[in-house]
C-alpha cells in the first residue's frame, strides 16, 4: 500500500533522509520511530507530498506520488503534529470545508460527519469556534477531517502528544479500528509505549537512515533480553549498537 524506494531528501549539503526503503502492506499499522532530528517528519512530508524527494520513488498503492500528486493525496489522510485549523470556523464548518476539498457528495459527507462526530465524541463542542479548542479538541477535529474521505492510507505524526487521557484513549481506539477495517496506518511517535501497544511492525530511523526494522512478535523476543522494556532496547539500537540485533532478526 505504501512503498518508498531508495528515497533521499537533501537540503543543500545536508542529507535529511538517506536512501531509505520501506514496503508497508494494506491494513498494516506501522510505527516510525527515532530520536529528534532523525528524519521522521521529513519522511512524512515526502509521503504526503509536502516535500519532493531529491531522489527515489514513493508509491501510494500503484500511484507514483511525484507523477500523480493529486491522485495520491486523495488516497491519504494526513494528521500533522501541530494541526492547523481555521480559527474563525466552527469545528462543524471545518469538517464540511475539508470534505469539500475531497469532492465528497453532500449527502455522503453529511452522513460521514455524523458518524465521525459520534466515533470521536466531539458532539458537545462541534459548533464552537476552533480558536476556543484545547490541544485535545484540535487533534480530534484534525483526525476527523483526515478520515472523512475514508482514506486507504492514514499518515499521522505524534497522535498522542499533549492529549489528556480521555482524548488519548479515543484516538488510539479509532486508529486501531481503522486498521482492522483495512486502512494502512503510518504513525510517527516519540512515545515508545504507544508504538508497542498499537503497531504490527516498527522501523527506527537515525541520521536519515533506517537502522532497525522488525515486527511485533520479534520485538517481544528482543524485549525479554532487555529487562522486558522497549526503552532499553530502543536506547541500545539508537546508540549505534543495532548491528548485532539486526543479525539476530535475520536469523
Amino acid at each position: 500500500m505504501l512503498k518508498l524506494a531508495k528515497v533521499t531528501k537533501k537540503f543543500g549539503d545536508f542529507v535529511a533522509v538517506d536512501n531509505i526503503n520501506l514496503d508497508i502492506k494494506k491494513g498494516e499499522f506501522f510505527g516510525f520511530l527515532g530520536p529528534n532530528g532523525a528524519g521522521k517528519t521529513t519522511t512524512i512530508k515526502m509521503i504526503t507530498g509536502l516535500y519532493t524527494p531529491t531522489s527515489g520513488k514513493i508509491y501510494v498503492g500503484d500511484i507514483d506520488t511525484q507523477k500523480f500528486p493529486v491522485e495520491a493525496k486523495m488516497r491519504i489522510g494526513y494528521v500533522p503534529d501541530e494541526p492547523f485549523l481555521y480559527d474563525k470556523l466552527t469545528g462543524l464548518e471545518y469538517l464540511y470545508f475539508s470534505g469539500g476539498l475531497y469532492k465528497l457528495d453532500k449527502k455522503l459527507l453529511h452522513e460521514r460527519i455524523k458518524t465521525i462526530i459520534d466515533q470521536l465524541e466531539i458532539d458537545n463542542w462541534i459548533n464552537k469556534f476552533t480558536e476556543e479548542y484545547s490541544r485535545g479538541m484540535r487533534q480530534r477535529i484534525a483526525i476527523a477531517s483526515a478520515l472523512l474521505h475514508n482514506p486507504e492510507l492514514i499518515v499521522i505524526d505524534e497522535p498522542i502528544v499533549g492529549l489528556d487521557p480521555q482524548s488519548a484513549i479515543i484516538v488510539k481506539n479509532i486508529l486501531k479500528q481503522k486498521s482492522k477495517e483495512g486502512s494502512t496506518i503510518f504513525m510517527s511517535t516519540h512515545l515508545l509505549s504507544i508504538a508497542e501497544e498499537l503497531c504490527d511492525r516498527i522501523a527506527i530511523i537515525k541520521d536519515g537512515r533506517i537502522i532497525f526494522e522488525t515486527n511485533s512478535a520479534f520485538l517481544e523476543q528482543l524485549k525479554s533480553q532487555h529487562d522486558g522494556k522497549f526503552e532499553h532496547l530502543f536506547l541500545q539500537i539508537t546508540q549505534n549498537k543495532a548491528e548485532d540485533i539486526s543479525k539476530s532478526n535475520e536469523s
